[in-house]
């Protein structure tokens, strides 16, 4: 075997030897660059401040491909995805993990990762990448409630900490939320209050924190933006809504509650992909020490999943794998969530979405009448107040029927002009007569102590 001396190395490493190098290195790049071209479609629930920011860095180093966003809601993408037909899908790019559950049962996923078993991150007890390979974890999304100072100062209310405080009759008509079934990241605020609480007394806190509300937004964005501008004062977020708002405006305020969640939020390549070269690409960068560190930026205040990352951010950024976080998620099953996903949301908008106006003054007036009573000692009327109490918060849906397959699998969602299955119509009629039954003995209740104490006291006629 011949040896060069360290004299011949030099030789060969001479100028010249370096300019070939850096044409090489130069023609290299190029044809790398070139590799990356045509366009890359992305389907994502994020707002435009997070996917620009990705779209721009990742065109910039990509000159000759072209990145396109839909912009849609995760039930929006769902089916966007399953139906498209005008229009191949490369990646999807969504908060919710239960969506890609979804779309990985119906098969519009590719197996496109392989990460070994062993190094698969957890949080809260639930793996961060997909172990079977179809979807990786590019950040960690925490679910919590932000609030406008001005706001509450203006009507003397506190900041609140936990989901029951949602439930104050203080905070009537103070606060907004956005229906889970147009919202993926509310679907899981839900379903979060559902699995820490149970279903029984998950659906009390929920339809408490309802008789509360001034409005049921379209999209999640109408929580951030209704919290921000002052039109209601608080209300359950997705976290970096929460974070990217503190970041701007010092009157906005955030906290997680304790029995809230960590989960990963994750990116997908479709099965029916047209350049799975370039959605790859996409995933390695947001994955790398550049893409992570982009999700701190003020305007996007996300979680990374690199834990390095968290040893140069600033004090205060919460850190979702330090144990004072830990202890206030919950084990969440995503399974069920996925399980009954559209049943959840069919409920939460017969019982709450299209009957907000009545439900809310149902409310009212038992306050009132909860008010009037307190006044007195009256063993009769607290138990009617109970009673209305009761019939305001029950659902008719048992937490068996809800965990059932084949109870949940006759729901599904609601698309315009699209006809739903029979048996869904059928009990969202019965569901309707429900809560109508139940809010119309409520109000009568409520109603009648009102009338009786102002026959008993005249000077309030």
């Amino acid at each position: 075997m011949k040896v060069h001396s360290h004299r011949q190395y030099r030789r060969h490493t001479g100028p010249a030897a370096v300019v070939i190098a850096l044409l090489v290195f130069m023609w290299t790049s190029t044809v790398l660059a070139a590799e990356l071209s045509g366009r890359l479609i992305i389907v994502s629930s994020f707002p435009e401040t997070v996917f620009d920011r990705f779209k721009s860095a990742f065109e910039a180093k990509n000159p000759n491909l072209k990145v396109h966003v839909r912009s849609k809601k995760t039930s929006a993408a769902i089916s966007f995805v399953q139906e498209a037909k005008a229009e191949s899908v490369d990646l999807l790019w969504l908060s919710a993990p239960d969506a890609f559950e979804v779309l990985k049962q119906s098969g519009h996923l590719a197996q496109a990762f392989e990460v070994p078993v062993e190094k698969i991150q957890k949080i809260g007890g639930y793996p961060i990448d997909d172990p079977a390979g179809y979807y990786r974890g590019f950040a960690v999304s925490g679910y919590g409630i932000m609030w406008n100072r001005a706001y509450l100062d203006r009507h003397g209310l506190p900041e609140p900490q936990g989901w029951t405080d949602l439930r104050n009759p203080e905070f009537m008509g103070h606060l907004g939320i956005s229906a889970p079934s147009r919202s993926g990241s509310m679907h899981l605020i839900i379903e979060t209050i559902l699995q820490g609480q149970g279903w029984t007394e998950g659906w009390a806190t929920i339809m408490e924190i309802a008789s509360n509300l001034a409005t049921v937004t379209a999209r999640s964005f109408g929580v951030l933006d209704g919290v921000k501008k002052g039109r209601f004062g608080a209300g359950p977020v997705i976290d970096f809504f929460g974070l990217s708002a503190m970041a701007t405006d010092p009157a906005i305020g955030f906290t997680y509650p304790d029995n809230t969640v960590f989960l990963p939020a994750n990116i997908a390549i479709a099965k029916a992909r047209q350049n799975p070269e370039a959605a790859r690409a996409f995933v390695d960068f947001i994955l790398s020490s550049e893409g992570q560190r982009i999700l701190l930026e003020p305007e996007i205040s996300r979680l990374p999943v690199d834990h390095s990352i968290y040893e140069s951010v600033e004090r205060g950024y919460p850190n979702p794998f330090e144990e004072k976080l830990i202890r206030k998620g919950i084990t969440f099953d995503t399974e069920l969530s996925r399980t009954r996903y559209h049943l959840v949301n069919s409920l939460f908008d017969t019982m709450i979405t299209y009957r907000l106006r009545a439900y809310t003054n149902t409310w009212r007036v038992l306050r009132e009448a909860e008010v009037v009573s307190s006044k007195k000692s009256n063993s009769f009327e607290l138990a009617q107040l109970k009673q209305a109490r009761r019939l305001l918060i029950r659902v008719p849906v048992s937490e068996e029927q809800a965990n059932d397959p084949n109870f949940s699998k006759e729901f599904v969602r609601r698309k315009p002009g699209l006809p739903v299955p029979v048996r869904q119509v059928e009990l969202e009629q019965e569901w309707t007569n429900f809560a109508l039954v139940n809010q119309s003995k409520a109000l009568n209740l409520s109603q009648k102590i009102i009338d009786n104490s102002s026959a008993d006291n005249p000077v309030l006629q």
